[in-house]
């Protein structure tokens, strides 16, 4: 096997698995197209690595983080949602990112991710940010869970729910970081948001379905990234399909489990 496919596939899983896992919490708020439109945020970050002839995805990783805090701000100031906020900054990420990325096949692999020049380093990071992400959002899940409940109880208990919410939003902004190599800026929020929805379908309590999102998250991932190493296809359309055709699956499975109930 390729030594970039291997490390393709590190990340890929790893990736997988911290972005179902925080986007068990992501559908649950609700805030699915945050994690989806929070990722376009990056392309402007990557914009000056290409110009600058740096590491593309350190500039990503700034703008991502960066943009976190801003719109955590912005959300405690004007009252507005998180998804409006979103809404609006990652058009304007989007554009300006795509005016200052000139060369086509630079603004390709920035869109849609190439498996083919995935580094040592690049995996070794990915899998430290994962484990990170991971461990963290396990400390703050039931946290989040009863903010979504009632902001006031959890007040109540002791949850500063705005520190919550702004280290949420970090790691989640630090997982599609990490998954822009892979599938890309307009695809990487697949992750968060259609493995958690497949996990959903087959899920009866909140264990099953954070275990199951993380599970479809590697499942969609790493199939991707396999069926993009032996196909020469880009792997970020290939991971969305893979993740789709699960999802279409647990519909299934679900559809068929009530039938036979009636």
């Amino acid at each position: 096997m390729d030594q970039s496919l291997v490390y393709s596939l590190i990340i890929g899983i790893f990736t997988g698995v911290s972005a179902g896992y925080l986007g068990s919490l992501m559908v649950l708020e609700k805030m699915a197209l945050v994690g989806d439109a929070l990722s376009h945020v990056a392309l402007p970050g990557l914009a000056l690595g290409i110009l600058f002839n740096f590491d593309p995805l350190l500039g990503g990783f700034a703008f991502l983080v960066a943009s976190a805090v801003i719109i955590w701000h912005l959300a405690r100031v004007t009252r507005l949602s998180f998804e409006t906020i979103v809404g609006a900054i990652f058009t304007l990420a989007l554009a300006v990112g795509i005016l200052m990325i000139r060369e086509v096949e630079a603004l390709t692999e920035a869109l849609f991710g190439d498996i083919a020049t995935v580094t040592y380093v690049q995996a070794i990071a990915a899998v430290v940010i994962s484990i990170a992400s991971i461990f963290l959002t396990r400390i703050i899940y039931n946290k989040i869970v009863l903010s979504m409940i009632s902001e006031e109880l959890a007040t109540s208990s002791g949850v500063n729910v705005a520190r919550t919410n702004l280290l949420f939003l970090s790691l989640v902004s630090l997982v599609v970081a990490i998954g822009i190599k892979i599938t890309g800026t307009l695809l990487v929020g697949f992750l968060v948001v259609v493995p958690a929805a497949a996990a959903r379908n087959l899920s009866s309590n909140l264990f099953r379905y954070y275990v199951l999102s993380a599970a479809f998250g590697a499942i969609s991932a790493s199939t991707g990234v396999l069926l993009s190493g032996y196909s020469g296809l880009p792997g970020g359309p290939l991971v969305v399909l893979s993740g789709v055709t699960l999802f279409i699956a647990t519909v299934i499975i679900r559809w068929a489990t009530k039938f036979r109930a009636l």
